[in-house]
């Protein structure tokens, strides 16, 4: 029986326990489902291939390709005869990936401190960063960055840049200036002229690994543009010359500081611009303010007796006097008002000529009382007292000139002999140019020019010929700057004493300059000499500041083969007379 049912068998289907339950709508949904899936896939991948091609490309180059800038080099800065005052010169900047630098071995991480002259505590406290990359040390020498990258610790990288050097170091710094360690202008010549000796740097578009390397050059995207040259109206050796004198005449009258101009009067070109203290540019690990200082542009002083040729000069072009009228100075002493002026000795009845050769400040007070205000305003302003000086240089300031309208006969009275009023030395070198230039006063330039300038016409010729003489008689017998004179040329010339200022009051502290030119036959070069607070060996300008004056004027006209005009061949001992402050 049992045979028979299995040869009848039982059909699958017919299985109640095998039977389908699950509706065939179901089955239909999954299908469609699979089919939708399988063509969004088709869809995003269309999208992908076509529609964000440049989007995926570009997410994908950043991954790998970086946009590393070219610099440009610094253009050089050279004297007028073409030598080298600054330049730019290969260094590397060292930098690193924190976490790659971490893992190298004890001993190249200090190999890596000694090269990079830091300890290795602070090595590893600029390791300790989140950041990709960090700067270890900028403007590293090539022989030792090569050390370094000879290590071979990973994530260890170094980046070309340029460092500045500077052959003449303090003795042109006030001049050049120096750059930051970005190659970027912060002082003197260096900042002025920055648009023309930056240049523009480029770029390039390469591929890196994961390191950092590059592996393939792209393309160059913009190509560097090298900064200009630029050629300085300076003279080297006339710089040389001005600073040495100066620097013995600080230290020999144990002053404060000093500043000295030397000025070309056909050109207008600056030949040479000295301070001290200085510093060098090559090493300023150690600075201070004082150093900086660019005093012959930037600090003003109440010019003492060196303003009095110029009420002169006007009263003799107005006609209100002649170089042989008499004044009356004596007994010395003056009353304004209130006020009392005082001459450092008595001197009786003085020609104009011998006002100014003994320094009289009451022979130069009643000239310049015979003025309107605003007429010994005008000229002042014109000669570029109380305003800033057009000369492209960074820090040149206006002094001090109140308007006329405020003035009270006290103050024209004191102004007309440089107290009251303040200027900077670069402004009193330049305002010497109408008596060394015939009348017309020239603009300053630091660039070396081969144009004559325009003056400005501000007293006739006469009266320029007439001031050359009796500033010349200043540094002869009877005068107040003997020490000014030089060996086979005839000079010309003004001395300035002034107390200082200090808290609105003036102070037992003194500004000693000198103002000159030679030759006076056809005169050459204009020279400026300030001494601040000399503690030694006197402090009138006449002591201080002529002898300096008269050893720069000697040294700069051999070096320019200024022929002489005089038969003097000595130096007279110094017997000067004072002057009043």
């Amino acid at each position: 029986m049992s045979r028979t049912a299995a040869s009848r068998g039982v059909a699958y289907a017919s299985n109640p326990l095998l039977e389908v339950k699950l509706p065939t709508w179901r089955s239909r949904l999954v299908l469609f489902l699979l089919f939708s899936a399988f063509f969004a896939l088709i869809a995003r991948a269309l999208f992908l291939q076509v529609k964000s091609t440049d989007f995926l490309q570009k997410q994908g180059a950043s991954r790998y390709t970086r946009n590393i800038e070219l610099p440009a080099t610094r253009g050089k800065i050279t004297d007028r005869n073409g030598q080298v005052l600054a330049s730019s010169v290969p260094v590397r900047a060292i930098w690193a990936d924190p976490e790659d630098v971490r893992a190298a071995p004890a001993e190249k991480l200090s190999q890596l401190a000694s090269l990079l002259e830091m300890s290795e505590p602070d090595l590893r406290k600029k390791l300790d960063s989140d950041r990709q990359l960090v700067y270890l040390k900028r403007q590293v020498e090539m022989p030792v960055a090569e050390k370094i990258l000879a290590l071979g610790i990973p994530g260890i990288e170094a980046r070309k840049e340029y460092k500045r050097y500077y052959p003449e170091g303090e003795v042109m710094a006030h001049v050049v200036g120096f750059t930051s360690v970005e190659d970027i202008g912060q002082e003197g010549i260096e900042l002025a002229s920055e648009k023309n000796l930056a240049g523009k740097p480029g770029s390039r578009r390469v591929i890196k690994d994961r390191l950092g390397r590059i592996v393939e050059d792209i393309q160059a995207i913009r190509e560097p543009h090298d900064g200009k040259d630029l050629t300085l109206s300076i003279d080297s050796k006339i710089q040389y010359i001005a600073f040495t004198h100066l620097k013995q005449a600080v230290e020999k009258h144990k002053a404060k500081a000093g500043g000295a101009v030397v000025i070309d009067v056909q050109t207008g070109e600056v030949l040479a611009l000295v301070n001290l203290p200085t510093y060098n540019p090559n090493d300023r690990s150690v600075l201070t303010g004082a150093q900086l200082r660019n005093r012959v542009l930037t600090d003003t002083f109440e010019p003492g007796s060196t303003m009095k040729p110029f009420p002169v000069a006007w009263a003799l072009e107005t006609g209100r006097v002649t170089p042989d009228t008499i004044i009356e100075t004596a007994p010395g002493v003056m009353k304004i008002g209130p006020e009392t002026i005082h001459d450092a000795h008595k001197q009786g009845s003085l020609t104009v000529s011998q006002v100014i050769q003994k320094s009289s400040n009451i022979g130069t007070v009643k000239m310049a009382l015979q003025m309107p205000p605003k007429e010994m305003w005008e000229l002042f302003t014109t000669v570029g007292f109380g305003q800033q000086p057009k000369i492209g240089f960074p820090g040149a300031v206006a002094g001090r000139l109140r308007n006329h309208k405020n003035w009270r006969p006290i103050e024209q009275a004191t102004m007309s002999y440089g107290h009251g009023v303040s200027v900077s030395l670069i402004q009193m070198a330049r305002a010497y140019t109408i008596f060394a230039r015939n009348g017309d006063l020239i603009p300053l330039t630091f660039e070396k020019t081969s144009e004559m300038p325009h003056g400005q016409r501000v007293i006739s010729e006469k009266t320029a010929q007439q001031m050359r003489l009796m500033m010349e008689s200043v540094t002869e017998l009877g005068g107040t700057a003997t020490q000014a004179r030089v060996a086979g040329y005839r000079v010309a010339g003004k001395t300035g004493t002034a107390h200082k200022l200090e808290g609105g009051r003036y102070v037992k502290k003194y500004i000693g300059d000198f103002v000159g030119f030679a030759p006076v036959s056809k005169p050459r070069v204009i020279v400026a000499v300030m001494i601040d607070e000399p503690t030694t060996g006197g402090y009138y300008g006449g002591i201080v500041a002529a002898p300096v004056f008269a050893a720069i004027t000697a040294n700069v006209l051999r070096s320019m083969n200024v022929p002489p005009d005089s038969s003097v061949t000595s130096i007279i001992p110094d017997t000067s007379v004072q002057e009043s402050m």
